[in-house]
């Protein structure tokens, strides 16, 4: 794990700064955090937790990362970096937080970007599944990996110039805490059209919500600043492919069984990819 001199950890414990010492991340009252072998840190308390083996699974996380990796979702990344370019300017001296990183897709494909064009700002990715930091920290040793909670997300006040949250759960106190008194909030969230071929499958109703409501973010000083959004299809989906997307998604809990076994029969699809994203600004 490579941490960034813009990175601030603090401790989940009392909120304290860490700091390194060799392998281990200690705050000042003497709350010690060993580095895991697989290269990332290890910062959701066991009283921050509601169950044993907290967010997605093993499995859910394999199933991610062969769905992601086909390239289905490449255009939703590249949507995300111009959004950033058009409305940022990340230098070396600027830290981005995934909010939700999952096994690290998006943040993998954003760092390979900057690099590529010579910025390697402090890059963060926290999620609630170990099995999920553990993915994203094979992919990519460049980015310092932490198994964590948005809703107590262990970084140091006002320290944060970025937070991203892919198709996540915000937390708008706790982001607008480590947020820089200026700083944005990208929410990248499933437009009323999203999979709308599959979800026509698997559920006898289709309910089509529109995006969930600011109204809280704003009371915190948050404006929305830019949105955008984007729709393509998708090339065909075989079984395997269909499979894992219900997987990595909620529509496999939320699903029928005669749902399940509808989308299990199908031997191709084609789907609408509808995503929004609404860049906020902190006001502070």
């Amino acid at each position: 794990m490579v941490l960034n001199k813009s990175i601030q950890l603090a401790c989940p414990l009392d909120g304290q700064s860490l700091s390194l010492h060799e392998r281990c991340f200690v705050c000042a009252n003497g709350h010690s955090f060993d580095l895991a072998k697989q290269g990332y840190l290890h910062l959701l308390p066991v009283q921050q937790k509601r169950s044993k083996f907290p967010g997605d699974s093993a499995e859910m996380i394999k199933a991610r990362q062969r769905f992601l990796n086909a390239g289905f979702y490449d255009r939703i990344a590249d949507r995300l970096i111009k959004t950033l370019r058009s409305h940022m300017q990340l230098n070396n001296d600027s830290c981005l937080l995934d909010a939700g990183c999952g096994e690290g897709f998006y943040l993998d494909y954003l760092y390979r970007i900057l690099l590529a064009d010579g910025v390697q700002p402090g890059l963060v990715g926290l999620d609630i599944s170990k099995s999920a930091i553990i993915a994203a920290a094979r992919r990519n040793r460049g980015i310092t990996w932490l198994v964590a909670s948005n809703k107590q997300p262990p970084l140091v006040p006002q320290s944060v110039d970025v937070i991203v949250c892919m198709f996540g759960f915000p937390v708008f106190d706790a982001f607008k805490k480590i947020l820089k008194p200026d700083g944005k909030l990208l929410l990248v969230e499933a437009g009323p059209q999203h999979l709308i071929e599959l979800r026509r499958i698997i559920y006898a109703e289709v309910k089509q919500a529109g995006l969930p409501d600011l109204s809280a973010a704003e009371q915190l000083d948050f404006e929305l600043q830019a949105q955008d959004a984007l729709t393509y299809k998708t090339a065909p989906l075989g079984q395997l492919q269909i499979a894992d997307l219900l997987l990595m998604t909620p529509h496999m809990f939320r699903a029928s069984q005669e749902g399940r076994q509808s989308a299990a029969e199908l031997d191709q699809v084609e789907l609408t990819v509808d995503v929004s994203l609404r860049l906020l600004q902190l006001n502070g």
